[in-house]
């Protein structure tokens, strides 16, 4: 039944119930699935959610999950819509704005047929409204969208549903931050792809993912291989996760951790409580901090400086010239110097055309390789794909 909103007591367990999700461990499709479960209980919607992860650096897509078939894979002319043409409701336009959420009929004013858009990609599929949410993590990194639509006998979609949404996106973010940390972890990308160490409650290892070993070795205090020794940063990582989980249905807060390891570079520790496992666990992953991977693809693809990747990495994420140059404290006539540059290096004419370039050269072969990976049953990436790099 529609148009009857769920009580305090209702949203807070269907809250508990996504945070529940967000700490346990899951890779990312079934994450998606779970909440699922709990949408179709609490926020009424027509067919199923689509769920986007997109690359917090760039903020373009790098995967599409929807539970009917139907709707998979995306549609090649849906990706050059959204990344050639300009239209009233586009995601990374949504997953930047400052309210986090829009939809469709408050873009085009009521009338969604003026969007082409939802004209060739929600109406053919027997919808009428669309609603884009930005999945944030309360530090506010994006890693991703969710949408949510409505059939025209539907009433549309209220504040109150959409308090409660954006009250939920930050462990939907958290979930999905976590679910591709974990699959880059258990299935590795390359030789810097992230390491999972798995802790018992008695501070133990129940088990390593393939390649951490090395993480473990090149922390300080380390000696995993020759004496089974875990570096302190990780127990104090580990031990902080377990001290924000109260219970077993909260699972608490992410334990960060920036650690200089002995070779000089920087290492990055995320530590999270496992719930709903039959005892309290850990998982603490170990990676690299390097700047975005798509800073290294566009040095080696277009030999762009790195200026021109700051400058090229805000146009990605929809900044105007204006904000352009207050983030960078240069002057706009520097940023148009330097855009002038970037078009001339990757052959475009415009930010249109150079963020077309680099979602079609860097991303679209993630989210097609992240398709075939959930049909394959295994976890799915994010970030662009270097498909110079040996998986």
């Amino acid at each position: 039944m529609y148009n009857v909103h769920m009580s305090a007591y209702q949203k807070q367990q269907a809250k508990n119930k996504i945070i529940d999700l967000a700490g346990q461990g899951l890779d990312l499709i079934a994450f998606w699935q779970g909440s699922n479960e709990v949408l179709v209980q609490t926020i009424p919607h027509y067919m199923t959610p689509c769920w986007y992860t997109l690359d917090p650096a760039s903020l373009l897509v790098t995967s599409h999950y929807n539970a009917n078939p139907e709707m998979l894979p995306l549609p090649a002319e849906w990706l050059a819509h959204e990344y050639f043409e300009d239209d009233f409701h586009k995601i990374a336009n949504v997953a930047r704005s400052e309210r986090g959420f829009s939809t469709i009929h408050e873009a085009t004013e009521g009338d969604p047929s003026r969007s082409l858009g939802w004209n060739l990609y929600v109406r053919p599929y027997g919808g009428d409204q669309e609603l884009l949410v930005a999945l944030r993590t309360l530090t506010g990194d994006i890693w991703g969208v969710l949408g949510l639509y409505r059939n025209a006998d539907q009433p549309l979609f209220d504040a109150e549903e959409c308090r409660f949404l954006l009250g939920i996106a930050p462990y939907l973010a958290e979930g999905a931050r976590r679910g591709l940390l974990i699959g880059e972890a258990t299935d590795p990308e390359g030789l810097e792809a992230p390491g999972l160490v798995i802790l018992r409650e008695n501070w133990t290892v129940e088990s390593l993912t393939p390649g951490v070993d090395r993480w473990l070795d090149e922390l300080p205090g380390g000696e995993w291989k020759a004496h089974g020794k875990l570096p302190p940063a990780v127990l104090s990582v580990a031990g902080r996760a377990l001290r924000t989980a109260e219970h077993a249905n909260a699972p608490g807060e992410v334990a960060l951790a920036r650690v200089l390891s002995r070779s000089g570079r920087w290492m990055v520790l995320h530590g999270a409580a496992l719930v709903g496992s039959g005892g309290r666990r850990t998982a603490v992953i170990i990676e690299p901090s390097h700047p975005a991977r798509i800073a290294s693809l566009l040095m080696a693809a277009y030999e762009l400086t790195e200026r021109e990747q700051e400058v090229t990495r805000l146009v990605l994420q929809g900044n105007s010239t204006a904000e352009i140059a207050t983030s960078l404290v240069i002057s706009v006539h520097t940023v148009q110097q330097h855009l002038k540059s970037v078009f001339e290096k990757t052959a475009v004419r415009s930010r249109r055309e150079l963020i077309g370039r680099v979602f079609f050269s860097h991303y679209e072969p993630r989210v097609r390789d992240n398709e075939q990976r959930a049909i394959l049953g295994q976890p799915l990436r994010g970030g662009p794909l270097d498909q110079h790099q040996n998986t």
